[in-house]
């Protein structure tokens, strides 16, 4: 056969894959080639259906999913001839998976749907099971628990009936979780109960522990606090013994909260920063639980870290505290960008602790020898194939694990750890701290002329940690109600974005709960900077934008935001030369598609001029517009100088980091991992002169995150500081408060300090702080969707840039 002529039989063969109709003749003649074909691509198939789960297991979601999505391309162009119909449910089933890990349930239940779907077609019982039970889950993640129970009991039918005993422990655990999360403790208990001795029985160590935990959970529910932390002990033992230290950590945060339920902060805090510790071991690890364990927890696992600065606040250990309301800042951020690696820090432990901590360990050993040889046992006698003589030591095994139960239930009340307790109420708090990293932290505020700020909003109170130069850190607590807080936070982000709206009322409300308190503290050690930490919904106002009942809060002093404690990255100097690439987003309009909606994005009118001015009192600025402002040509070049000025549009989604993104000017997307890829170590300052750069919309139930997200990502890829903004902002008001800001910045200003001083220049319409080039700018009007007002008073014109990182 000439070369040409198999080549003509591929491309007919092809065609018959593609679903066209040839003449019965080319059809008999192509088939021998079409089914080699045919084999060719199955194995294909299956290669990538291998590579992806490969992916999958090492939770590398966006690789894993590309390649899956290739196998089921392929499967569905084969189905109806290599009858793989089996590989494809799997594969759909697989994309649900990480749909569902990456919380996007709309997206995995459509999968999920199709694999069912498939699965009920070719009779595949197990796996209908299995995607019954992952439906049921994703029901369950979205709070419409009676569907996940229905979906459940399906799954745990069909489990019984194929003598799926693994599947069956699993959704007997989950429905569990259901009547937890219901309030019927004793029906979920029941579950729980039963899931357990299935996962007994079958050797599932990893969902035993995950059980155990669980029903831990509902005794503490029901106020029955021995019998809660002996199951406790028993997960933590198996957690310890099978390295998953994920799950431990949320173990030892449950024992923190039953240990102060009984009263006894003091132990508490020693298993709430064991626990903390634990998830500061795991952070580079990026690990993602599983599924059923997601659902144990209770909260994200920055509410431990919450948690424990609440008790260590309650104790007057406001040094502790500091540390952990640090931690809780990246902790947070690795919540929301699933990316924070290498930052784990180690938690300091008094004396005392370190005491308690090695005589709970020397108890635990033990209890891991005994579960991890009698896991073995009863999994021999499961199988009916224990040795006769093994059976007295089975015994022994189980009678050793109810004593030692017994012993961690009485462990916490004994004499000797009481001592150690009364020790700890005796200790100075300069024990578990790093005194050098003190010194360090009150010789940097003392060369910034700063202090530091953290806020910390908790259920019944706000709490204010204030770090001064040359003392040690105070702690002021008001009286405000988080719900109160956040009623009050929402209407004054209202009112600052509506520039006809009375804000200052509401501006001197915040200003009494959060600047009041700690005001005398302010007047002692007069600084010029204020160093800010917000906390929850905080991070959706600028502190600048306070009022106290005189003057803005900007009038008195520089706000610099900061991500986390990090301060030495704040001494850095800047380059002496600035070398600016400027970029706009200018008349087009785009709309850009993301998942299931869609943004549409106008055109900047004074972008372009914004640049402009840029350009022509820079004569060394290089400037892309519109279709030349494009991600490849950012990236390849924006390390090339110090500032990065960027007038485009953003949208930052809140809890979606991945479909996060700025505009380019020829509609391409800057996402946030293309932020954390990049390696900008050169730039010393990115300014995202755009509408919302900092901010999707808010909630109730938002924690602001990303708003210092995209912050800590340009620091992370090696920039030293960000300006972006909370809100859309009024075009013109915009390019005239850029060019005062630059400015200040070509007079060797630094940067919080010429911020600030920009703000003021337009609060009080005196434009004379930038120099000569104040002097090209007028207010009036060259569009009616780009008008500026005769005055930019309200601080809907300047308050919604804020500064994060270092700001020299």
């Amino acid at each position: 056969m000439s070369l040409w002529h198999r080549q003509f039989k591929r491309v007919a063969a092809s065609l018959l894959l593609s679903g066209a109709v040839l003449s019965p003749a080319l059809m008999v003649e192509s088939l021998p080639v079409l089914a080699e074909m045919q084999l060719d691509r199955k194995a294909e198939a299956e290669r990538l259906l291998q590579a992806g789960q490969q992916l999958l297991r090492q939770q590398q979601y966006p690789a894993a999913l590309e390649k899956l999505q290739q196998a089921l391309g392929i499967y569905r162009q084969t189905k109806d001839r290599s009858g793989d119909r089996k590989n494809q449910a799997v594969t759909l089933n697989d994309i649900g998976f990480i749909y569902s890990s990456l919380g996007q349930y709309p997206k995995a239940l459509e999968y999920y749907q199709q694999a069912l779907a498939i699965r009920k077609q070719i009779g595949d019982r197990v796996g209908e099971g299995t995607t019954l039970n992952n439906i049921g889950f994703i029901y369950s993640s979205l709070g419409q628990y009676p569907k996940a129970l229905e979906y459940y009991q399906q799954a745990l039918a069909i489990h019984k009936q194929v003598g799926d005993r693994v599947g069956e422990g699993t959704t007997l655990n989950n429905i569990g979780f259901i009547y937890s999360s219901l309030g019927q403790y004793l029906k979920a208990l029941e579950y729980y109960q039963q899931a357990l001795a299935i996962r007994k029985q079958v050797g599932d160590r990893v969902g035993e522990g995950t059980t155990l935990n669980n029903i831990g959970f509902i005794y503490f529910r029901l106020r029955q606090h021995p019998k809660a932390l002996e199951y406790y002990q028993q997960a933590l033992a198996i957690h310890k013994q099978i390295g998953n230290r994920a799950t431990e950590g949320t173990t030892l945060n449950n024992i923190g909260y039953l240990l102060e339920a009984q009263k006894q902060p003091a132990l508490a805090i020693v298993f709430l920063k064991q626990s903390v510790s634990t998830y500061e071991q795991t952070r580079g690890e990026l690990k993602v639980l599983p599924q059923e364990q997601q659902k144990s927890y209770t909260g994200t696992v920055a509410s431990t870290y919450r948690y424990l600065a609440d008790l260590l606040l309650r104790q007057d250990r406001i040094l502790e505290a500091q540390q952990i309301l640090d931690l809780l800042k990246v902790q947070e951020l690795d919540d929301y960008l699933r990316n924070v690696r290498g930052t784990a820090q180690q938690i300091e432990f008094r004396r005392a602790e370190q005491e308690i901590l090695t005589k709970y360990n020397e108890l635990q050993k033990s209890a891991i020898q005994i579960g991890s040889e009698l896991a073995d046992l009863r999994k021999l006698d499961s199988q009916n194939v224990l040795p006769p003589t093994q059976q007295p030591r089975l015994t022994q095994l189980v009678k050793l694990e109810t004593a030692i139960n017994t012993q961690f239930v009485a462990f916490v009340d004994s004499p000797e750890i009481k001592s150690l307790v009364a020790k700890l109420q005796q200790s100075s708090d300069n024990e578990a701290v790093n005194l050098n990293q003190i010194r360090k932290l009150k010789d940097q505020l003392q060369r910034l002329d700063a202090v530091l700020l953290y806020p910390l909003i908790l259920n019944d109170r706000l709490e204010l940690v204030l770090s001064v130069p040359g003392a040690p850190p105070l702690r002021r607590t008001v009286n405000v109600k988080r719900e109160e807080l956040n009623r009050t936070i929402a209407d004054f982000r209202s009112a600052l974005g509506n520039p006809q709206s009375n804000v200052q009322e509401l501006a001197e409300k915040l200003y009494g709960w959060l600047i009041h308190p700690i005001e005398a503290d302010l007047k002692q050690a007069h600084p010029k900077t204020i160093l800010y930490a917000p906390d929850g919904q905080l991070r959706y106002i600028p502190l600048a934008a306070l009022h106290d009942g005189k003057q803005w809060l900007v009038q008195r002093y520089r706000i610099n935001n900061i991500t986390a404690l990090a301060i030495s990255d704040l001494l850095t100097p800047p380059h002496k030369d600035q070398h600016i690439l400027a970029a706009a987003f200018g008349e087009r309009q785009i709309t850009i598609p993301v998942d299931n909606q869609s943004f549409q994005f106008a055109g900047l009118p004074f972008a372009k001029k914004e640049v402009q001015s840029l350009v022509s009192d820079r004569p060394g600025t290089v400037s892309l517009f519109d279709r030349d402002f494009s991600l490849a040509t950012l990236q390849t070049r924006m390390n090339s100088f110090n500032i990065v000025h960027l007038a485009t549009h953003g949208k930052f989604l809140i809890g979606n980091p991945k479909k996060s993104f700025l505009v380019m000017g020829n509609g391409d997307r800057f996402s946030l991992s293309d932020i954390q890829d990049g390696t900008l170590d050169n730039i010393d300052l990115v300014v995202l002169s755009a509408c919302e750069t900092g901010v999707g919309l808010t909630g109730k139930d938002e924690d602001g995150v990303e708003v210092l997200g995209i912050g800590y990502q340009f620091q992370r890829g090696g920039a030293k500081a960000a300006i972006s903004s909370l809100w859309s902002i009024h075009d013109g008001g915009t390019q005239m408060l850029m060019n005062i800001f630059y400015g200040l910045l070509k007079q060797g200003v630094p940067k919080a300090e010429a911020l600030q001083q920009a703000q003021i220049a337009i609060i009080t319409s005196d434009f004379t702080a930038g120099g000569k080039l104040r002097g090209s700018f007028q207010i009036g009007t060259t569009s009616s969707q780009s008008s500026l007002p005769t005055t930019l008073k309200h601080p809907f014109y300047w308050a919604p840039f804020i500064l994060i990182g270092n700001g020299l």
